[in-house]
């Protein structure tokens, strides 16, 4: 299958892109510079084509002679991201036909069911699905709420809060339920999702474990050898928090904020866990080896074929990982200087 995969520099897309190379598709990896493929070990091994989501006819051009599209474009900036992603994905729906593709498999957001409104993050998201939904090519929306794995957005948040805080300033309202889910097997769910029979519809996919996010944190630390007593602090604003987090973990603001507000809603699968049950992942990672994997430093990266995708990668954010690492079986801390010593409080195990 020929396969167009959008966001292909980003961090799905780039440990994406050589699973399905070995799955045997051929890739077209859609880029703003083409010439970024270079950049990783999979680039001589694809075709390139320019897409940007403010050039209206790379959308067209992107599509030609392509099967599938993956979209994993999401600009989750400040400003009105929220019609930049639905307006994106109406011209993506309408490319796609034009263009006779088969179908377009999207890695979405857990969408929350508790009738409470939706951030702006998860807003985004279905709106996304919607405009897909709406087109003529049948479409794939995988719904994953925190993926595991260093470079991962959600998981870095939760590795940065846990080393630059001694203890743990917990919202009142930050207690809802979380079901992470390793980004392997997201990965081994949306090759699944590209097989001979396609299966239109949205699909709830998580890991093994559902708990709170304060119970997340609380297990990485234990896994980091962190010690992070938790102190519970109510009547705190959403924006107030998502802001101060952004500065505290020096991560993108308006994605932070983002994020942070999607943490008032459950974020569990609902539906009957699809990953199991629809794509066939017989025993998705466990929590504690998930979190371990992401800490472990291994020769080579996370973007190549024969590398854990729970590694970090070179071609990660500048703003991704961290000094708490997993070397040889033991927890390692490497802080940078006196301060960053004494707030680590790791111990070796």
């Amino acid at each position: 299958m020929r396969v167009l995969v959008t966001g292909s520099t980003g961090y799905i897309g780039s440990r994406l892109i050589p699973i399905l190379l070995d799955r045997g598709h051929d890739i077209v990896a859609a880029m703003r510079d083409p010439k970024k493929k270079n950049n990783f070990a999979w680039g001589d091994r694809v075709e390139t084509t320019h897409f940007d989501l403010d050039d209206h006819d790379s959308f067209d051009d992107a599509t030609v002679g392509v099967d599938a599209v993956v979209y994993l474009v999401h600009s989750m900036d400040e400003g009105d991201f929220v019609t930049k992603d639905r307006e994106a994905a109406e011209r993506l729906a309408r490319a796609a036909e034009k263009n006779s593709v088969g179908r377009i498999v999207y890695l979405s957001g857990t969408v929350p069911d508790d009738g409470t409104a939706l951030s702006d993050h998860i807003k985004s998201r279905l709106q996304v699905e919607e405009a897909f939904d709406a087109g003529a090519v049948d479409s794939t929306a995988l719904r994953a709420a925190i993926i595991l794995g260093s470079g991962s957005t959600s998981f870095e948040l939760v590795r940065r809060m846990s080393e630059r805080l001694p203890v743990t300033p917990i919202p009142t309202w930050m207690k809802r339920k979380v079901q992470p889910i390793a980004v392997a097997d997201v990965l081994t769910v949306i090759a699944e999702a590209l097989g001979p029979t396609a299966k239109p519809g949205s699909f709830d996919i998580g890991g093994t474990e559902v708990l709170t996010y304060p119970e997340l944190l609380k297990t990485y630390a234990q896994v980091a050898g962190l010690r992070r007593p938790q102190v519970s602090i109510p009547f705190l604003p959403t924006a107030l928090v998502g802001r101060s987090v952004a500065a505290i973990t020096r991560m993108p603001k308006g994605t932070v904020v983002s994020l942070v507000e999607s943490l008032e809603h459950d974020m569990v699968v609902r539906r009957g866990n699809a990953a199991i049950d629809v794509f066939g992942i017989e025993k998705p990672i466990a929590l504690t080896e998930a979190l371990a994997r992401a800490i472990t430093v291994r020769s080579g990266n996370g973007t190549e074929s024969d590398v854990d995708p729970l590694a970090a990668a070179d071609t990660d954010p500048v703003w991704a990982g961290g000094v708490v690492s997993i070397e040889s079986g033991k927890v390692e801390h490497r802080p940078a200087g006196l301060i960053s010593r004494a707030l680590l409080g790791a111990t070796r195990r």
